[in-house]
C-alpha cells in the first residue's frame, strides 16, 4: 500500500485535472454543451435506450437528462421514438448527423491530445490509459457509493 501523502498528491493531481477537462470542453461547439455530448457519447456506446436508462448512466435526475434530450432532439442529434414496448415510454437513438459530431469531436480531441502530448512515448501514452482504466474500474460506479462515506469522514 502506498505511502498517504502518495494518495494526497493523488488528490491533488486529479482536481487540477479540470484544466484538461476546460480544454476538451473548448473544442466543443456552442450547440452542443458537455451534457449533451455526454448524451450523444452514451448512445453511441450502448445503442438506443430509454430515458430512464440514459439518467441512470449520466447518473443525474430525469429532469436534467429531459433538458439535455431536448437540446439534442431539437438539434436532430437524436431521435426519440415510441417504445414498442411501452407506448408511454421512448426510445432515443443517434441520428447520423449525431453520429458525424461524435466522429468529428472525437477526431479533434485526439489531435488537441497529440498536440499536448506530442513528447509523450506510446507505451507512455499505454500507461496513462491503463492506469486512468484501472483507476476508474477500481471506484467501480461511483453512483452507487453516492451515500457511502469514507473511512476518513
Amino acid at each position: 500500500m502506498a505511502e498517504r501523502s502518495q494518495y494526497e498528491e493523488l488528490a491533488r493531481q486529479l482536481s487540477a485535472i479540470g484544466a484538461v477537462k476546460r480544454g476538451l470542453a473548448r473544442l466543443l461547439p456552442a450547440e452542443c454543451p458537455p451534457g449533451s455530448t455526454a448524451v450523444l457519447a452514451l448512445l453511441d456506446r450502448y445503442g438506443e435506450m430509454r430515458m430512464s436508462r440514459l439518467a441512470e448512466l449520466l447518473a443525474v435526475d430525469m429532469s436534467v437528462t429531459s433538458r439535455h434530450v431536448a437540446h439534442v432532439a431539437e438539434r436532430g442529434l437524436i431521435e426519440r421514438q415510441p417504445d414498442p414496448g411501452d407506448k408511454r415510454s421512448r426510445i432515443l437513438r443517434l441520428t447520423p448527423a449525431g453520429k458525424d459530431l461524435l466522429d468529428d469531436l472525437g477526431r479533434r480531441s485526439a489531435d488537441l491530445f497529440a498536440h499536448h502530448l506530442k513528447d509523450w512515448s506510446d507505451d507512455e501514452v499505454g500507461q496513462l490509459n491503463a492506469m486512468l482504466a484501472r483507476l476508474r474500474r477500481d471506484f467501480g460506479d461511483c453512483r452507487a457509493h453516492a451515500t457511502t462515506r469514507t473511512p476518513a469522514q
